[in-house]
C-alpha cells in the first residue's frame, strides 16, 4: 500500500471508517461501508493516484467484492444522493430493456414469450422421467417461482401437443437421451437457483458443432441411411434449417430471465454475428425440447416430419456422444451490479 501523510499535515478526510455511504460500482451506486480511510501521496508507483482512498465493503456483498476506492467514487450518504441512486437505476433498467427478434409469420404462433419459458427446457413428461432416472434428489428442482410453472399442470402438459387448438402438423416426439435431460435440468439450475451464465461467447458455437455434425455424417457410415450426394444434400438442408430456427427462437423463447441483459450486450458487442455464432449447445439443446410445437404450427406433410425427426434423432445422438467436448464444465459468476439489473428486468 502507499505511504501515508504525516498524521500532522494530513488534512481531514470527507468519509471515516465505518461510514455509511453510496459508492460507484460500475454505472450503479450502492450502499457500502467505509472499512479504512486513507491518504494516499502517490509515491508508490504501482497505486493509484494521490489523495484519499476508502477500502469499501458493499451490503449484502461477499467480502471479495471490498476493494480500494478513490473520493470520485464515494458519495455521501443522505436524501439527494439516495434520489440519484433511484434515478441510476431506473435508467440503468431502462436500457436494459431489449428487443426480441422478429419471427417468420409462421412460426409466430408456437414460440412463446421468454417469460413464459421460466421452467426447464424440457417437456413436463420428459421432465417426470429425468426425475424419476436421477431419483428423490432431484424432487425439488419442480418448485420454481416461474411463470411457466404457475401455469395450470393440465395446460402445460397439453401446450406441446396441442397449441391451444391451432396444431397443424402431425404430432413429433423426439427421444432425448437421459444424460441430456440431466443437462437441461442442470443448466437450469445454475441459472435460474444458482444466478450463474454460460461462458459466452461459446466454444464450439452452435455454428461450429453443427458443421462438426456435418462432417461426421459425411465420414460415418450408416447402412440405414441412403449413402451419396442426395444424403449429404438432405442433411445440409436440415442443418441450415436449423440453424435459422435457432437464430430466430432464441431470443424468443430459449432464455431464461436472467439471461436477458447478457444477451442484450452480446448482441451491442457483436451486432454483426447471429446467436448461433455466440451461443453455444447448452442453448441448442433447448431448442430440441422446443421443436415439436415448433414443427407442429407448420404445414409440412408426415415425409417431411418424419424425415426431420430421424435428423433431429442423430443430432442428439451425436450430442450425446460428444457431450463432454460440447457442454461447459463451469458457469461464470454474475457480477452483482448484473444481478441487480437481471432480477429488475
Amino acid at each position: 500500500m502507499t505511504e501515508k501523510s504525516s498524521t500532522a499535515a494530513q488534512p481531514p478526510l470527507p468519509f471515516r471508517p465505518n461510514e455509511r455511504i453510496l459508492c460507484f460500482h460500475g454505472p450503479l451506486l450502492y450502499e457500502a461501508k467505509v472499512v479504512k480511510a486513507e491518504l494516499w501521496d502517490g509515491r508508490d508507483a504501482d497505486a493509484s493516484d494521490p489523495g484519499p482512498h476508502y477500502f469499501v465493503h458493499y451490503k449484502g456483498w461477499k467480502q471479495t467484492w471490498d476493494e480500494w476506492v478513490d473520493e470520485s467514487r464515494a458519495l455521501k450518504f443522505n436524501e439527494e444522493n439516495l434520489a440519484k441512486q433511484k434515478a441510476l437505476r431506473q435508467a440503468a433498467l431502462q436500457a436494459a430493456k431489449k428487443k426480441t427478434l422478429i419471427v417468420p409469420a409462421k412460426h409466430s404462433s408456437a414460440l412463446k414469450t421468454e417469460s413464459e419459458s421460466e421452467s426447464p427446457h424440457q417437456a413436463p413428461s420428459q421432465q417426470q422421467q429425468q426425475q424419476q432416472h436421477q431419483g428423490p434428489q432431484r424432487s425439488r428442482k419442480r418448485g420454481r417461482d416461474s411463470v411457466a410453472e404457475k401455469q395450470p399442470r393440465e395446460e402445460r402438459e397439453d401446450s406441446a401437443g396441442s397449441g391451444g387448438g391451432a396444431q397443424k402438423g402431425p404430432e413429433v416426439k423426439l427421444p432425448i437421451p437421459n444424460a441430456l435431460k440431466a443437462q437441461l435440468v442442470d443448466d437450469w439450475e445454475r441459472i435460474t437457483k444458482d444466478k450463474l451464465l454460460v461462458p459466452l461467447p461459446r466454444d464450439p458455437t452452435v455454428a461450429q458443432m453443427l458443421a462438426l455434425y456435418q462432417e461426421h455424417r459425411r465420414t460415418t457410415k450408416d447402412k440405414r441411411r441412403p449413402a451419396g450426394k442426395r444424403d449429404d444434400e438432405i442433411v445440409d438442408e436440415i442443418v441450415d434449417g436449423l440453424r435459422i430456427y435457432f437464430d430466430k427462437a432464441l431470443g424468443n423463447i430459449l432464455l431464461y430471465r436472467f439471461e436477458r441483459y447478457q444477451y442484450k450486450q452480446l448482441r451491442e458487442k457483436y451486432p454483426a454475428k447471429q446467436p448461433s455464432e455466440i451461443y453455444g449447445p447448452e442453448h441448442l439443446l433447448r431448442l430440441f425440447v422446443q421443436l415439436p410445437n415448433m414443427i407442429a404450427h407448420t404445414n409440412m406433410d408426415d415425409d417431411a416430419v418424419l424425415l426431420i425427426k430421424e435428423n433431429m434423432a442423430d443430432i442428439l445422438k451425436y450430442m450425446h456422444k460428444t457431450a463432454k467436448s460440447l457442454f461447459a464444465e463451469e458457469y461464470e459468476n454474475a457480477s452483482p451490479a448484473y444481478v441487480a439489473i437481471a432480477k429488475a428486468t
